[in-house]
């Protein structure tokens, strides 16, 4: 996984995309596993060494190669064609299943038998150079991305696009070959876009962070040559502000009202609601970009790795954006009125509205909610406790009304992200079960697929596989049926 030959990767992101699956029947849970056949699968094996760079691997070429070839993989460096070693997530465009990662990139695949079937380029449907790894669904079966668009005719930009639900007419059909833009927002540095993971929807709004954690493009192109990673040419700028952008969905148009608030580096949404002429926008925020480097596998060697380094602790922020206008209002008042949180939006001399958080809780990440109730007013969410280390060895159902947590862990095992599947017709928020693969270092034991009562937390199964686990990214339920529609 992370070793080719006598080459390795340096970063935990960077291996070679491993895909797992769990399927439920009978009483019985069958577990498969298989590598992702991407080009960059394909072209490692054959070479027997790494040979496609990643984010935070450089490949260079075989010394015995020769001038020609050396030159080629230069020039293919300095305008790169990223990666399709799509490790970060499964998502859903009209019927079909695909990994995904971040780059234009993603691959069809069967989610039953975990083929490979189809390498898939965003470019030959729109403009974009990297992609986000977590989109949005609505009831109707449609699917709402978000991507970077770096200086397409002079303008970089940031895309968002719709993919249609797959009708009967048009099974047989590509379904990206339907996609729709919705809106594009500029960006505040042509050749500096910002670097996102995900985004923000609800029933009338799009929600987008412009973070000041940033892209530079010309440090990209010159990296291979400078012998450095593409991911050294991620930097941090905490001196400038992080913009929330408003879009409204209807007419894919930007709310007049400019949001801000200070230098923070946010991987996930956790959930966005409109309440009482304000939209709530929870997320988990960074201080600096120390989270990226904790992942480097020397990193993870190091004696004590597993028990915290000193890097930065996450925080569940929650934002409150007013939704009415501004005008008539002082400057200087604070035009948050509901009662339950804490956090502000006041009023400064430029007309804009600078927003301070209210800080929910600390050292979590991966959240997970009920689906059903994204865009929506939630109570629970389900996240991996992290503290300042690099891997989760806990689980947590947190309240977001009474603050109250519950924990789950167990003794030298490291749970990975928890995924909540409603129960049929279920008449609660918590009313279903929460499932984590858990990777078991106690001696002589099994790893396992955990099953938690997502009201209680308590343990209702557990399903011991024969093989050894890793510890995963992002996983994407699929109930019974759905995959055949």
């Amino acid at each position: 996984m992370f070793s080719v030959g006598e080459t390795s990767y340096h970063h935990w992101f960077d291996g070679m995309a491993l895909m797992h699956s769990f399927t439920f029947k009978d009483g019985e849970v069958i577990y498969r596993s298989r590598y992702l056949r991407s080009d960059t699968y394909k072209e490692n094996m054959a070479a027997k060494r790494i040979v496609v760079s990643e984010m935070g691997t450089m490949a260079y070429p075989d010394p015995g190669k020769n001038f020609i070839s050396r030159a080629v993989t230069f020039l293919n460096h300095t305008v790169p064609d990223f990666t399709d070693n799509c490790g970060s997530n499964i998502i859903k465009y009209g019927k079909d299943y695909y990994a995904t990662c971040e780059t234009n990139y993603i691959q069809k695949i069967d989610p039953l038998t975990l083929e490979t079937l189809e390498k898939v380029d965003y470019r030959k449907y729109l403009p974009l150079n990297l992609v986000i790894s977590h989109p949005h669904y609505d009831k109707q079966g449609n699917t709402y991305s978000m991507g970077t668009s770096i200086a397409e005719k002079g303008k970089t930009k940031y895309v968002l696009f719709k993919v249609p639900a797959s009708s009967q007419k048009d099974k047989d059909t590509p379904a990206m070959k339907n996609v729709e833009v919705i809106s594009t927002v500029p960006c505040r540095s042509l050749l500096s876009p910002s670097y996102y993971h995900s985004f923000g929807m609800t029933d009338n709004y799009f929600i987008f962070i412009e973070q000041p954690f940033k892209l530079d493009i010309l440090k990209m192109a010159t990296a291979y040559m400078r012998g450095v990673s593409w991911a050294s040419c991620l930097k941090y700028c905490p001196d400038e502000n992080t913009l929330i952008h408003l879009i409204d969905r209807r007419t894919g148009k930007e709310l007049e009202t400019m949001f801000y608030t200070g230098a923070m580096i946010v991987y996930h949404h956790v959930n966005a609601f409109e309440d009482n002429g304000h939209m709530i926008v929870d997320v988990i925020a960074y201080e600096d970009n120390s989270t990226y480097d904790m992942f480097y596998l020397e990193k993870l060697k190091e004696p004590g790795s597993d028990s915290g380094n000193p890097y930065c602790k996450t925080a569940y922020k929650r934002f409150a954006l007013p939704l009415q206008s501004d005008k008539g209002i002082a400057v200087g008042e604070d035009l948050v009125k509901i009662k339950y949180t804490t956090a502000s939006a006041v009023k400064k001399k430029d007309s804009k509205l600078l927003l301070q958080p209210e800080v929910l809780c600390q050292g979590v990440e991966i959240p997970k909610i009920n689906y059903d109730y994204n865009g929506k007013k939630h109570q629970f969410v389900y996240m991996s406790c992290v503290g300042t280390s690099a891997m989760a060895t806990k689980i947590m159902k947190y309240d977001t009304e009474t603050k109250k947590m519950v924990e789950w862990s167990e003794v030298n095992c490291g749970p990975s992200e928890p995924v909540f599947v409603p129960r049929p017709n279920g008449e609660r928020e918590d009313d279903g079960v929460v499932l984590t693969s858990v990777v078991n270092s106690n001696p002589g034991q099994a790893d396992f697929l955990l099953v938690l009562d997502a009201k209680s937390f308590k343990e209702v199964a557990r399903a011991y596989v024969s093989t050894g686990l890793h510890v995963d990214l992002h996983g994407y339920f699929i109930p019974h049926g759905n995959p055949s529609d």
